[in-house]
């Protein structure tokens, strides 16, 4: 098993070449997105309007949203679904999405990478790991991995076979997918119905634009009506009709930890009205660090900063909020950030050299930049570089570094999910107790990096951090886990972490049933030991 190459998009390359035309045949065909319940086109007439986040002006269609009527036709829809799908071997079901990944492979790929930019403000480079490479990992992956989970069975004797059949859950799945991957939001959909539920797929509204291409992709790969049922949605809406539904058997989330907490409390108050005990399975924030040692890699750290701190601008929930860098390295390591951090520019996605396009929306805009005021007016930091933003023509936040003397500050603690680094400078001596502070300071535990040669030093990190990260990284950005070789989530306040990626998520979605035929059945009750 493969990951899929990534593809370069270098100048004049052919991929470049049908990129470039396929974003211009968005642009001017504004879409009319509308739901899709039971294989059926859905437009309620209650719309949100679409536009680049890199640029106001640039309108690129309209989604509908689901009310009452439409989910409980969801509802309906995926419980008729439901029987054939499931009757179906899982060879059948499996043909449909590696067909899709060969499509994604293919005539699809410049599609979901256009409106990838275009919707969500991606780099090509960005969108490409994500939207190409990402998805069709996750469908051929998965595949594998179910495949892999069938295979196991208990032991048999002469006596006796005994078969373990991995059925889907009783009732319907609820995925609830985020912005900042497309290809999470079709992980978060298929990965359930791969093993035979069928499901209700909330998508984020800032991700319908591309969310509806995966739909389409679906479609065209052969998935039958009622399987996967797209309902952009209230949040509101989706718990009062679908959350407190008795049919619900499993939630698939990724978001923030405010909404996860939400969910989970609105499951526990209704637990008594399920069939099941519905299965949650949920990745949320993150306040992921580096954390160096006096040994490391100087240059290796500087860029591990730069690019775990402002790819997409720092809207992955592994994007790297905070550093812990010795005071013997600091020196050296400042100049190499005052050196790189100003060649970033930020712009429209369709330069291509640009680094950065803009944050999501307006709300994201206002929240990241409270942080940057409240660090301009903090008296325990300062601005290595950054700190200006604009909302004119785009949600455009330059990458800003900051440098605090307080570890114990919310710049240090709370998520910020948008393109802001912020530093403590530690004293050589302070080394254990700032490995402990970096321990302790923040709830999440997603994903962490830590930087050193000293081989000892990186097995004290490692053990000081053992509960931090989910995913830990030596010598390397805590970002960009690859389907199969890194399995991702993390625990705290950061998920459940059953790791998307792995054949672990996979069994989150299987009903166990053991099956023993006996070959020689006793005919007396009588044991042995019983005899006189």
């Amino acid at each position: 098993m493969k990951n899929e190459p990534v593809k370069s998009y270098k100048k004049n390359s052919e991929e470049r070449k049908q990129l470039m035309k396929t974003i211009s045949q968005m642009k001017n065909n504004p879409v009319d997105i509308p739901l899709i319940i039971g294989g059926k086109e859905i437009r309620t007439g209650r719309t949100v309007k679409i536009t680049a986040p890199h640029n106001h002006q640039l309108y690129l269609g309209e989604y509908h949203i689901a009310g009452e009527h439409e989910i409980q036709l969801a509802i309906q829809a995926a419980q008729e679904a439901k029987k054939s799908w499931e009757s179906l071997s899982f060879d059948d079901r499996a043909k449909i999405f590696l067909k899709a990944a060969d499509l994604l492979a293919g005539e699809w790929r410049s599609l979901l990478n256009a409106t990838t930019m275009l919707g969500q403000s991606k780099t090509i480079h960005q969108a490409e790991i994500d939207a190409a490479c990402e998805l069709i990992d996750f469908f051929r992956f998965n595949i594998s991995f179910y495949d892999e989970l069938y295979r196991e069975q208990p032991l048999s004797t002469t006596d006796e076979i005994n078969k373990m059949e991995y059925r889907p859950l009783e009732g319907f799945v609820l995925a609830i997918s985020p912005f900042n991957f497309t290809s999470i939001g079709g992980n978060l959909a298929t990965a359930p119905a791969m093993a035979g539920n069928t499901v209700l797929w909330k998508p984020a509204g800032n991700a319908v634009y591309s969310n509806f291409q995966i739909m389409r992709l679906l479609e065209a790969a052969g998935m039958p009506p009622g399987v996967i049922n797209f309902i952009p949605s209230r949040g509101k809406d989706i718990n009062k009709w679908v959350i407190q539904h008795s049919e619900l058997s499993g939630i698939h989330f990724t978001g923030s930890s405010k909404t996860f907490e939400t969910i989970w409390k609105s499951v526990s108050t209704h637990l008594n009205h399920y069939k099941n005990y519905p299965r949650i399975v949920g990745e949320t924030g993150g306040k992921d660090f580096i954390f160096a040692h006096s040994s490391a890699d100087i240059e290796a750290l500087n860029t591990a900063i730069i690019r775990g701190a402002f790819e997409y601008q720092g809207q992955k929930c592994s994007a790297a909020s905070r550093a812990y860098i010795p005071k013997s390295c600091w020196e050296e390591l400042k100049k190499m950030l005052q050196r790189d951090i100003h060649q970033i520019k930020a712009g429209d996605v369709e330069v291509f050299s640009n680094f950065m396009g803009a944050v999501i929306d307006g709300e994201a805009y206002q929240r990241i930049t409270s942080y940057i005021n409240y660090a301009h007016e903090s008296e325990d930091t300062t601005f290595l570089c950054g700190g200006n933003y604009s909302d004119i023509e785009g949600y455009f936040i330059d990458p800003a570094i900051v440098i605090t003397t307080d570890p114990t500050s919310k710049l240090m603690e709370e998520e910020i999910f948008g393109p802001v680094m912020t530093i403590f400078v530690y004293d050589d001596d302070a080394y254990y107790d700032t490995l402990a502070l970096c321990n302790s300071i923040s709830p999440y535990a997603l994903t962490g990096a830590v930087f050193a040669n000293d081989e000892n030093a990186i097995q004290e990190m490692l053990s000081a951090l053992y509960y931090s990260a989910g995913n830990i990284y030596i010598n390397d950005k805590p970002t960009g886990a690859v389907v199969g070789q890194q399995p991702f989530g993390g625990s705290r306040k950061s998920g459940t972490n059953d790791k998307a990626g792995s054949k672990l998520n996979l069994t989150r979605w299987v009903n166990a049933r053991n099956v023993k035929r006996n070959l020689n059945p006793p005919k007396n009750f009588m044991y042995p030991f019983m005899e006189d």
